[in-house]
């Protein structure tokens, strides 16, 4: 295949790291934008020199050129966009939640497995190094059998105020921890209970907190802060531990090992996910886009990740949603 000819549908912030990332990239051509606001559209479609620009994704999915697009849109518009963009033949790499209720990821999942077109949902903490490394070690029982997991995602109410009448922390940070713990583990989740405080007024509460029984007998716990004080140095304060039998794990994905002290404050920036180096993106981010375009050049259904498995989290996260709602603990079905 000569490069893979990509476009991006969304270009908010995250929208426009695809676009970035499509570029930067020796085996992808950025070739298309799509966005609904038009300003916005000229904009990225400048700054990262796409050839075609549509206001409708509808014309976009409708091009011929397109093998592959990134869906970087609100998650309450996936489903839509991504079964037409599988029906369309296209590779579609989708920004994770994969969509807001089970329904839809249902209509997702049917859609990826009669499409010829490959299918993942970006779920970027899978491809971060530190985590993988962790995989591996539980993967090789240096831990025994896993007892217990816990994990926060907190972030500064600076970044909270920006997101918080889009999505809510455990359905927009909690499902990270929720999907690797359930990847970790090989285990399933049974039981979800879960608690929520609002601090501030917005659509959804700052705070989300989780508790989980899985069927191998492991409890696991997931905190979500979308008001830590305005002044937090780190981008977000990423932390997990996991207890077996045998040994333990710590992961710590907040510390940068960078900080940076001038007259705005002390500063600890993302050395992780999408920082710049060299005048390009690397990172998790650029690990498994790469991976995905490489599943696109080489013929290889995507593994890192399956449809089922995506949905999955989107499932838990529901229940938990749904326990913050009603005080209730929420069984889950068998998956």
């Amino acid at each position: 295949m000569d490069r893979i000819r990509h476009g991006v549908i969304g270009l908010g912030f995250f929208g426009e790291h695809h676009a970035q990332m499509a570029v930067s990239l020796p085996n992808v051509e950025l070739t298309a934008v799509s966005e609904c606001r038009s300003a916005r559209l000229d904009e990225v479609a400048t700054q990262y020199n796409a050839s075609k620009k549509y206001t409708d994704y509808r014309e976009l999915l409708a091009d011929s050129d397109i093998d592959s697009v990134s869906i970087v849109t609100h998650f309450r518009d996936h489903r839509d966009i991504t079964v037409e963009a599988l029906q369309a033949g296209k590779h579609v790499f989708l920004e994770k939640p994969m969509a807001d209720t089970v329904e839809s990821c249902q209509a997702i999942v049917d859609a990826a497995n009669q499409a010829k077109g490959f299918f993942m949902v970006g779920h970027i903490c899978r491809f971060d190094p530190r985590v993988c490394v962790a995989k591996q070690a539980i993967d090789e029982g240096r831990i025994g059998n896993i007892t217990y997991m816990y994990a926060r995602r907190n972030l500064s109410y600076a970044i909270g105020r920006e997101v918080l009448d889009k999505i809510s922390p455990l359905i927009g940070d909690g499902i990270h921890d929720t999907d690797l713990m359930l990847w970790l583990s090989g285990a399933q989740i049974q039981t979800v209970y879960a608690q929520t405080v609002r601090v501030a007024d917005h659509e959804n509460p700052d705070i989300g907190t989780a508790m989980y029984r899985f069927d191998n007998g492991a409890t696991g716990v997931i905190e979500t802060v979308w008001h830590l004080p305005e002044n937090t140095p780190y981008t977000i304060d990423a932390q997990m531990e996991i207890i077996g039998t045998e040994g333990a794990i710590y992961i710590d994905c907040g510390n940068a090992g960078l900080e940076i002290n001038d007259p705005k404050g002390l500063r600890k920036p993302d050395t992780g996910y999408w920082p710049e180096a060299h005048r390009r993106q690397v990172g998790a981010l650029r690990n498994e886009m790469e991976y995905f375009f490489d599943c696109v050049e080489n013929n290889t259904r995507p593994e890192a990740i399956t449809p089922e498995e995506s949905m999955r989290a989107v499932q838990v996260m529901c229940a938990a949603e749904k326990s913050a709602a009603t005080g209730q603990i929420i069984r889950m079905d068998a998956p």
